[in-house]
């Protein structure tokens, strides 16, 4: 078993700061608010807590001491992210992070001039959020998680891991951009692979099983799950959905192969909480977010639930395992 570990552009600055320059007991107490799609009962909520905290404790701040964190587990539901949002501008913290599009859409405008440190937003620049990654202006700034190349990326993992797949469906939120611009580089790879492309649209949790379904509807079917709220907390629905129709599918995050997704290539969320744990200290010791540039990962991670793959009948090329960072007996 292998992991490659994310490559932080900044990170290794900060850690060479010195210790006398941060937050000290004698400091005023710093507030950050975050608010996330991921709701309270999510069983990795204590792990992505503990990345934040632990890497803010390595730059100087301790919750309760330096520091107070305000979290909002809002869930993908707009009205539920809105409220929340607007609770935590009125309450006036130095610093919000907002956890994923759904977040900042719904955050950007309530803000005003609070300083917003995003993660897990795949098109800072196309949404409108930031002006640019090397100068977003205004007083947001963050961390990206997916170029739109990996639409292609994801499909070829997938008929790599499942050779005999000739249809693939892909489930879409409708009017996302950053799903246009996946849905554009699956539709460039599947002609080359010699298969047939084809997207579904799902707005609301109540969509996804019959979208499924759909999808396993013919022999040698295959999914493509793309990062969005209503897929990250219906993670577990959706992979047990998918086992049961017998479908192959591939997952944007490493977590989805750990809990028995079949492969899974992206990010390693904790590794995100701990990066944007380091804007967070930026900008509480005065950087202003309109000059701190956009980052965006350098590494992906490839997971490989084996358990799974022999569930559905595969077998798994060594040359593909042999790409794995991680390899779920």
């Amino acid at each position: 078993m292998r992991r490659r570990n994310f490559i932080s552009l900044l990170g290794g600055v900060a850690a060479t700061w010195p210790f006398a320059a941060r937050a000290q007991h004698g400091e005023r107490m710093r507030r950050v608010a975050f608010l996330t799609i991921i709701t309270q009962n999510d069983p990795d909520v204590q792990l992505l807590r503990s990345a934040f905290h632990d890497r803010l404790h390595e730059l100087g701040w301790l919750d309760g001491r330096d520091v107070r964190i305000d979290y909002r587990w809002a869930g993908p539901n707009v009205e539920s992210l809105r409220a929340h949002a607007t609770e935590l501008v009125r309450a006036n913290p130095d610093l919000i992070v907002a956890d994923s599009t759904a977040a900042l859409t719904v955050l950007r405008p309530l803000s005003g001039d609070i300083p917003v440190v995003f993660l897990r937003v795949s098109d800072p620049v196309g949404v409108g959020f930031v002006n640019s990654l090397a100068r977003p202006g205004g007083n947001l700034t963050g961390i990206t998680n997916f170029e739109f190349a990996m639409g292609g990326k994801w499909l070829q993992l997938l008929k790599q891991i499942a050779p005999l797949t000739s249809r693939v469906t892909a489930l879409l939120y409708p009017g996302m951009i950053a799903h246009d611009g996946f849905w554009r580089t699956i539709e460039a790879a599947a002609a080359p692979l010699t298969v047939e492309a084809r997207a579904i649209l799902v707005r609301h949790a109540a969509d996804i099983e019959s979208a499924i379904v759909a999808a396993a509807g013919a022999p040698n079917n295959g999914m493509i799950l793309l990062p969005h709220a209503i897929i990250e907390v219906n993670r577990f629905m959706i992979i047990e959905i998918a086992a049961r129709h017998r479908l192959p599918a591939i997952y944007p995050l490493r977590h989805y192969a750990a809990a028995s997704g079949l492969i899974a290539y992206g990010l390693e969320p904790r590794n995100l909480y701990r990066q944007v744990a380091v804007y967070v200290d930026r900008v509480l010791r005065g950087a202003r977010p309109a000059e701190l540039p956009v980052q965006q990962p350098t590494r992906f991670e490839l997971a490989i639930n084996l358990r799974t793959a022999r569930a559905l009948d595969l077998d798994v090329p060594p040359s593909l395992l042999a790409l794995a960072d991680e390899v779920i007996e």
